[in-house]
Parts: C-alpha cells; sequence; structure tokens
C-alpha cells in the first residue's frame, strides 16, 4: 500500500496515474522539528526531477520571500498534499488528495508545527474541508481540526501566482510575515531571537 519511515514515504501505489507520471516521490523537506510547515499542492517537473519541494521559479520566489522576513529554507519545513506528480501538471483529484492525506497527517503530527501555511487553492481547501477564495483570504488565520488536534493554518498565495500577477507579490509577502511572526521566529523587536546562541 504504502511505506512511511519517519516522515518520508518510501514506496507507495494507492494512485496508478500518478505511479505512472512520477519518476519519483517527493518527499517534505526541512527540520523534522520545524516551527513553520509549508504546504503545497504537489510535485511539478521540476520537483519531481529533483526530489524536493517548490525547487525552479517558484521555489526561488519563495526562498526570496522566506528570507525577505528573516528566515531561511533551513528552517522551516516545506511539503505537498500529494507526493507524486500529476499528469501534465493537472491538478491532483480529490481522490489523490485523499490516498495521500494520512502521510501529510503524519508529517503534521510528528511536527506539532505552530503554524502551517498553505501555498495556494488546492492545499488551503484541501485543509480547510471548504472552497477558498485564495487571494481575498491570504493572510488569514484560521482553526482548523487536524486528526482531532487543533493547528493553526495561515492561508497564503501560491508563489508562482507572483510570477504571473505583481499584485500577488505584497499579498504573498503580508502572509509570509504573519507566518514568521505567529511562529515567533520573526525579527520583530530587532533583537534575533533565533541567533542569540550563536
Amino acid at each position: 500500500m504504502g511505506e512511511m519511515e519517519d516522515l518520508c514515504v518510501t514506496e507507495c501505489t494507492r494512485c496508478p496515474a500518478l505511479v505512472d507520471s512520477r519518476s519519483r516521490i517527493v518527499n517534505g523537506t526541512g527540520p523534522e522539528d520545524a516551527d513553520l510547515l509549508f504546504v503545497g499542492e504537489g510535485p511539478g517537473a521540476n520537483e519531481d526531477e529533483e526530489g524536493e519541494p517548490f525547487v525552479g521559479r517558484s521555489g526561488t520566489v519563495l526562498d526570496d520571500g522566506l528570507r525577505d522576513v528573516g528566515l531561511a529554507r533551513e528552517d522551516v519545513r516545506i511539503t505537498n498534499c500529494v507526493r507524486c506528480r500529476p499528469p501534465e501538471n493537472r491538478d491532483p483529484t480529490k481522490e489523490e488528495l485523499g490516498n495521500c492525506r494520512g502521510y501529510l497527517e503524519r508529517e503534521i503530527d510528528a511536527l506539532d508545527p505552530e503554524v502551517i501555511v498553505t501555498l495556494g487553492k488546492v492545499p488551503s481547501e484541501h485543509l480547510l474541508g471548504r472552497s477558498v477564495a485564495v487571494t481575498k483570504e491570504a493572510g488569514d488565520l484560521e482553526e482548523v481540526r487536524i486528526e482531532d488536534t487543533p493547528r493553526r493554518v495561515l492561508l497564503c498565495v501560491h508563489p508562482a501566482a507572483t510570477l504571473y500577477d505583481r499584485s500577488q507579490r505584497e499579498t504573498f509577502e503580508a502572509a509570509l510575515e504573519r507566518a514568521a511572526e505567529l511562529a515567533g521566529v520573526a525579527d520583530s523587536d530587532g533583537g534575533q531571537t533565533r541567533f542569540d546562541d550563536f
């Protein structure tokens, strides 16, 4: 069916179409005790090739956005709703999202993040269980029960949206800023909380 070691899925054949279209399973990256968990939709071509979420152009946007709010990619955990690339980069189906849901829940549970940030419409709707107007709702914080545990979910537009629509850039940056503040990692008081030990 599917095996998970720590936070990594090592083999899974639940979604025939995705098994056919993937070259590998793309697992989350980042510390296993990160305060912030970013959840995207699923791997695209670059991710499938490199085996890491959010590489390529949208990854660069995310990395730059994180840096602007005082975070590094290494500080946060980044994962996806589905771990295998859908054919032609189509959206994952409800069934595919459902098949992969247990892996995501186990990752969230193990991580126990302060805040989960959903990048784009698919992960937002998947975790909130309702339709989301992500451009309007970006920056909103909701409490959601996941596996019976209340979790704070912050909605954010997909990094790629900022490439096609400049006005989304501010929306994206504001949401990241709020995420950093909520996780208590932001350099909000002029004192770098993170680097006191260095």
